[in-house]
């Protein structure tokens, strides 16, 4: 193993994962026959769609949110989302003890809204914008003192997120790619530094939709670049990358490559068919790259991580 210089290295997500390892799932890997003879290697899935709320989330959160001193702990802790890592905090919160803010849209779905509240969270609702969930979050930190809890512009999220490769690896020994989905980027940046400190010579591959494709854009300039978003079917990967993930991604991710929403769809059902397990579309977007063949993984040992497991079965995509 090699330490990589920086404040999210190896020592960081070895913390975390010891840190959290009581209060998460440690997740199994599964290989599948019928994947891997359609795309020419061995694929390895990291399954957090059984982690607890179902997604890779409850890691960083937790991490972030048992990482406070006491004092701070106990002024509470906030955040703006209308998804998984909302239920994420919310979930963290409950086991430290502590209050919750969540700020969601007033269109956020009821299910999610359900899932908050059953974690004892205070949910503030606001306008369906990124400033109008910023502005009132802001508004909520600064009458209660609690506490920002990002969902990736936060070191010990995403080294909470890096667990989930650090387990991969620990697991699966000489994989050749590793390879996850990029919204913000907590995930991407957590799962290339374990990877690159543990396998030095492993690439580090993200994915995300082509309706939503800062961070690809971003990865080809240079430079971090903000976007509007089309729609796409994977909308937890609409986010724009935060800008201090960016700067983990340019030093250590080998490529980042974007995906249809037809391929998103149709690699979400694949994984449904074949390795019988519910999958988000956001999680199904590195094997829509391996299924289109965006990029070569012919004979080669993959470890792919399935983000979540959260998907509204009233609006399944090939019924619609």
């Amino acid at each position: 193993m090699v330490e990589l210089a920086g404040s999210l290295n190896l020592d960081a997500i070895l913390t975390a994962h010891e840190r959290i390892r009581s209060h998460i799932c440690r997740t199994p890997v599964l290989p599948s026959s019928r994947l891997n003879e359609a795309s020419g290697a061995s694929l390895f899935s990291k399954c957090e769609n059984f982690q607890k709320i179902a997604a890779f989330k409850a890691r960083g959160a937790t991490n972030a949110i048992f990482a406070l001193d006491d004092a701070t702990a106990q002024r509470g802790v906030a955040t703006h989302s209308s998804g998984n890592h909302g239920a994420a905090v919310a979930r963290a919160a409950k086991l430290r003890g502590i209050p919750a803010h969540i700020v969601m849209p007033s269109n956020s779905a009821t299910v999610k809204i359900r899932a908050i509240e059953s974690y004892g969270a205070q949910i503030v609702f606001c306008e369906p914008t990124e400033e109008a969930r910023e502005t009132k979050c802001a508004e909520v930190i600064k009458g209660t003192g609690a506490m920002l809890i990002h969902s990736f512009e936060n070191e010990d999220v995403m080294a909470g997120q890096g667990t989930a490769a650090l387990e991969l690896l620990e697991d699966i020994s000489d994989l050749d790619i590793v390879m996850c989905p990029v919204g913000g980027g907590g995930l991407l940046a957590g799962t290339a530094v374990a990877a690159k400190s543990m396998q030095p010579n492993i690439k580090v591959i993200a994915v995300e939709p082509a309706n939503a494709d800062d961070a690809a854009q971003s990865f080809r300039a240079g430079r971090r670049l903000v976007t509007e978003k089309k729609f796409t079917i994977a909308d937890g990967l609409r986010t724009n990358v935060g800008e201090p993930n960016f700067e983990i991604i340019q030093r250590y991710v080998d490529d980042i490559v974007t995906v249809s929403e037809e391929a998103i769809v149709l690699a979400m059902r694949a994984i449904w068919e074949t390795m019988k397990i519910i999958i988000e579309p956001s999680a199904s977007v590195p094997y829509a790259a391996i299924a289109e063949r965006v990029i070569d993984v012919d004979g080669k040992r993959v470890g792919i991580i399935l983000t979540g497991g959260n998907v509204d079965l009233d609006a399944l995509p090939w019924n619609l």
